[in-house]
């Protein structure tokens, strides 16, 4: 699956287009490297992404198409920094 479609679908970002401009801008690390917003994302790949006031990093677990609101938080884990 894409990186910015996985980024929507988990409610991480909430639009698909945010999570291309911020591919696009650097703000989002693939397993250290700076990602595209076509980059492939599978599980145990880690997603790190950047904001003016700090990062998220967390460690994909499961990748859907489609998921229901209250189940989207299960598709990753929060690494702590």
């Amino acid at each position: 699956m894409r990186i910015d479609k996985f980024l929507k679908v988990s409610r991480i970002l909430k639009r698909r287009t945010v999570a291309q401009e911020a591919c696009d801008g650097d703000k989002v690390l693939l397993n250290g490297r700076a990602a595209k917003p076509s980059s492939a994302v599978k599980p145990g790949d880690v997603v790190e992404i950047l904001y003016a006031s700090g990062s998220l990093k967390f460690r994909v677990l499961d990748v859907k198409e489609t998921v229901k609101k209250d189940e989207a938080s299960s598709l990753y884990e929060v690494i702590p920094q």
